[in-house]
């Protein structure tokens, strides 16, 4: 799973500085089996930018609407790299609008080419991508179910702070809190990250929550870890794993 998130970074960035570069040199030819509109699509919504904005710190860029969510944290990482950024620094991007300006792409529907910036408002006038919607499969069960939908499934994304009870806090969030609010309180606490996992004790409680949090949780789990397997599977994968790194 970690390989597999890691190519996909790899290729999505690998995309992204191609396209950078190609913006500065001010060359706009697709790649083989690339499309145009694929170069100039936002990571996140993989439509043709709308309104883009790029983070100062790593030069990535996303629609504005799109990024939205992630302005809206305390500490917020770039949906493609997971870099930390400062919400301050995310700028209109003027020469991303030029391009989408300049250039044009083939519509999905009726093949007309049409300039990048108004595609959108296009596609969604264009009778012809429109058909092709309407005629997309609707989604149905492979087989029918009467299991009711488990509503038991544990909240592993965001934590309560186990010393006074704030809520939705993700994991650097966690961190940033206890570090801010509660650095020398000598009280023995439940690690709510830990008591979340399958293999997690909720009972016990680390007599240095901080230093914990600190050494233990570097990264989400959400993000590596196989829930479905138990503990000793997950430890034998993350010493497979270690051993072909090294």
């Amino acid at each position: 799973m970690m390989a597999m998130f890691r190519s996909f970074v790899s290729a999505t960035q690998l995309r992204q500085h191609h396209h950078q570069h190609q913006l500065q040199s001010g060359a706009a030819a697709a790649a083989p089996g690339e499309s145009i509109e694929s170069q100039f699509s936002c990571p996140i919504c993989l439509e043709v930018y709308h309104k883009p904005v790029s983070i100062a710190s790593c030069a990535h860029t996303f629609c504005g609407e799109c990024l939205q969510p992630c302005l809206q944290v305390t500490s917020p990482l770039c949906p493609l790299c997971r870099m930390p950024f400062d919400p301050k620094k995310v700028d209109k991007s003027s020469n991303m609008e030029k391009q989408l300006s300049s250039y044009k792409a083939p519509c999905r529907g009726c093949s007309k080419k049409v300039t990048l910036v108004k595609m959108r408002s296009h596609i969604t006038s264009c009778t012809k991508v429109q058909e092709q919607m309407a005629n997309c499969p609707k989604f149905v069960p492979v087989v029918p179910t009467s299991q009711p939908i488990p509503s038991n499934i544990p909240n592993r994304s965001t934590f309560a702070c186990p010393y006074c009870g704030a809520r939705n806090l993700d994991q650097q969030e966690l961190v940033k809190h206890s570090m801010e609010n509660h650095r020398n309180d000598p009280n023995k606490v439940v690690c709510p990250v830990c008591s979340a996992m399958p293999w997690g004790d909720p009972s016990y409680k680390s007599s240095n929550f901080l230093q914990h949090l600190l050494h233990r949780h570097k990264f989400s789990y959400d993000t590596f870890v196989d829930y479905s397997i138990d503990e000793e599977a997950a430890l034998q994968a993350a010493l497979a794993l270690s051993l072909a790194e090294n």
